[in-house]
């Protein structure tokens, strides 16, 4: 038998064929039905889900799990050596590379198939086995894909493709094949024009998910059925460390992207067929809207087309083919530098617009009061520009691009004013451009207002949104629904608002003690999602089959509906190229809970300008008390009397109660942030959380809200 790198151990429940210790003497190769390889790198709570995922598919075959961990720091493989002792894990100290990585388990696999799969994905109860049936049923495949859904439920594209031919390069580089996706000509390269339901031979599968024959990786078809003639068997013939002409594992040229569609070039290459079948299915959670508009990702998917297309095209086509599709690459990254310029900076792109349209506008209104043509070239190509950039500076200088002022009306006024300021300055030392001041002072105060609608409207949607927030139902059991509402509960600010949830037998009657609402049943889950305006489905992954989340999904793919998936035993969710974490962490260091200085110095003089309001109403509060000393009145006299403690600095505004001096360093408080965060009494282990979340997010408009709901509860 071929002999065994030492790795370590971590994992899932495998066979019991399969070693639990190191020093167990390792199965026959032939006993290993299905090899798993997953490559991961720093997505440690997707890896939990797919392990998870896993080990409800392994039904009656043997599996043996790989987890090459390519240096991450989110303690990753810490996971996996103490939830899944079972899973042999490769850690490697540097990131080799997808396919480097891959190829460093395939040749420890004993498995007669070999499962590469990504850890952003969630694999059916069935998909095992359905594969090892149809591999079984087609001895002709070498390799073999699925239908992959995307996180809403829509069809991913990758799960079937064709090779990058000159034509077919083209038709994707150019946007034909978006244009024309039910054409066989232009829809090629993702073979749009298939149906999704139809088991097809296709040229290429997503490195996500590929199940691959290993008896195909060292012989080719006619060395594999040659040997089979002569009454021997190509995997006991790899046992014993003979080969043929196979393809082999991954090339590693190629680091990230490609490397599928060179393996299964290769396959192809060997006389071995690539099936595409729609009979399972798995989730991939990438994050496609994200890499996409990256350079990085351009440069490397492309990149990685062009050595494909120099390793196994050079000599068929012309040059020509090579340098268009070099072109093809710089134009698209420069497409995508401009984009991503557009989108970080389209605030100051649309402040500077909207002023530059200002000066213009009340130019060409006083020409026509005037008659004198004011709209000329200096106006335009000079003044305009000069104007709209300064305005730009002077909100950037107020801090108005920052995340947390973005919408403050203060710096959309100091910008029109240092815009104003450098004009009237400019106009005064260059008197061959100077013009009409009634423009100058009109520009300003168009510019002004236009800004601070802008700003206003903003906010009143930005409010709008998260008073209603995230519109969520779990799908599930009732006691995993109460416990991601205990969760969301306990995590203020949480954009997601659960409304309730949807049983798997909505013939069982309601339980009177629920807090939450059961909204349906699993078959009403379409109607409960249109009716109620629900934006996000969460399915609880300890109490419902993954069969069943993916028909549900199927059913309302066509919804705009967010799928995630609420982790067994966890506190996050799940979603597409994200993870909401529902336990806040631990209390931040000294350091980190300062802020910054403007922040600082805008809550001192918020506390301030409080204390000494205050003291200019306490003669009248005093008045009030002594006629309803136990009522509202005598709760407002004592917190007056600590006033002058607050003016001096030597308390804060909003702070901790005195009883909870064992969880934070955060001062005594005038206002006590509990009372004002949460609705309900707080149970002792939740004030950590409680005052984390206010040292990281404290700013002024959350002192002003907290002092307004304590005012309130009065």
């Amino acid at each position: 038998m071929r002999h065994r790198r030492a790795v370590y151990l971590a994992g899932m429940a495998v066979p019991r064929s399969i070693p639990s210790t190191p020093t167990e003497a390792a199965p026959d190769v032939e006993a290993v039905d299905v090899s798993v390889v997953i490559v991961n790198y720093n997505v440690k709570a997707l890896l939990e889900q797919v392990l998870r995922s896993l080990a409800r598919a392994e039904a009656d075959l043997n599996v043996e799990v790989f987890v090459v961990d390519n240096d991450s720091v989110d303690g990753s493989v810490e996971m996996v050596q103490a939830q899944f002792p079972k899973v042999r894990v490769i850690a490697n100290r540097e990131n080799l590379g997808f396919g480097k990585a891959n190829n460093q388990a395939i040749d420890q696999a004993r498995g007669r198939y070999i499962f590469v799969l990504n850890p952003d994905t969630i694999v059916q109860e069935d998909t095992l086995t359905a594969f090892v049936r149809f591999m079984d049923e087609h001895p002709d495949a070498g390799a073999a894909g699925c239908a992959i859904l995307n996180p809403d439920g829509t069809f991913a594209l990758e799960s079937r493709r064709a090779f990058p031919t000159p034509a077919v390069a083209f038709y994707r580089v150019s946007g034909l094949s978006k244009l024309f996706p039910n054409s066989a000509r232009f829809g090629r390269y993702n073979m749009t024009h298939l149906p999704r339901d139809q088991k097809a031979e296709v040229d290429a599968l997503s490195g996500s998910c590929m199940f691959v024959r290993r008896s195909a990786l060292a012989f080719t078809h006619d060395e594999a059925e040659a040997h089979r003639s002569a009454g021997h068997d190509p995997l006991d013939l790899m046992r014993e460390g003979q080969s043929g002409s196979g393809p082999g594992g991954f090339d590693e040229d190629f680091f990230m992207y490609g490397e599928d569609l060179d393996w299964c070039y290769r396959i192809q290459q060997a006389g071995w067929r690539i099936y595409y079948t729609p009979s399972t299915q798995i989730i991939h959670y990438k994050g496609e809207s994200t890499k996409k508009g990256e350079l990085r990702y351009v440069r490397l998917f492309y990149g990685a087309m062009l050595l494909f297309a120099r390793k196994h095209f050079r000599g068929q086509y012309s040059p020509v083919f090579e340098w268009l599709l070099q072109l093809s690459i710089v134009a698209r990254a420069a497409l995508t530098l401009t984009m991503n310029v557009l989108r970080r900076y389209r605030s100051p792109l649309l402040d500077g617009a909207l002023s530059y349209g200002a000066l213009a506008s009340v130019a060409a209104w006083r020409a026509h009061q005037t008659g004198v043509d004011f709209l000329g070239p200096t106006l335009l190509g000079g003044v305009a520009p000069l104007f709209a950039v300064s305005t730009v500076l002077g909100i950037r200088a107020a801090k108005g691009y920052r995340r947390n002022h973005a919408n403050r009306l203060g710096p959309a006024l100091f910008g029109p004013t240092v815009g104003l300021l450098v004009l009237s300055a400019t106009l005064y030392f260059i008197q061959d451009i100077a013009f009409s001041r009634v423009v100058v002072l009109g520009a300003f105060g168009v510019t002004a207002v236009l800004l601070a609608a802008l700003r206003l409207v903003r906010r009143r949607r930005e409010a709008a949104q998260a008073l209603d927030g995230r519109r969520l139902v779990v799908v599930g059991p009732h006691a995993e629904a109460e416990r991601l509402r205990t969760l969301l509960h306990d995590q203020p600010g949480s954009p997601f608002r659960l409304l309730g949830y949807v049983a798997a037998d909505a013939s069982a009657p309601p339980r009177p003690d629920d807090a939450l609402k059961r909204m349906g049943g699993q078959h009403q889950l379409r109607d409960v999602v249109r009716l109620h305006q629900i934006t996000d489905v969460a399915f609880a992954a300890d109490g419902v089959a993954h069969h069943t989340m993916f028909h549900l999904m199927r059913q309302l793919h066509d919804l705009p509906v967010q799928f995630r998936i609420f982790a067994a035993g966890g506190d996050h969710l799940i979603g597409k190229a994200s993870i909401q974490d529902l336990a806040t962490p631990g209390l931040l260091q000294a350091e980190d809970a300062l802020g910054d200085l403007g922040s600082a110095t805008g809550r001192r003089a918020f506390e301030v300008s409080v204390a000494i309001v205050s003291g200019l109403l306490s003669p009248g509060i005093a008045l009030w008390a002594k006629a309803r000393p136990e009522g509202v009145a005598g709760r407002l006299r004592q917190r007056a009397r600590q006033w002058p403690e607050v003016l001096a600095g030597k308390r804060p505004l909003i702070g901790r109660r005195p009883a909870d001096a064992a969880h934070t360093e955060l001062p005594d408080g005038v206002f006590a942030v509990p009372e004002s965060l949460q609705p309900v009494p707080i149970r002792p282990d939740d004030l950590a959380r409680t005052y984390s979340f206010y040292m990281r997010n404290r700013s002024v408009a959350l002192d002003a809200e907290i002092l307004w709901k304590a005012l309130r509860n009065l």
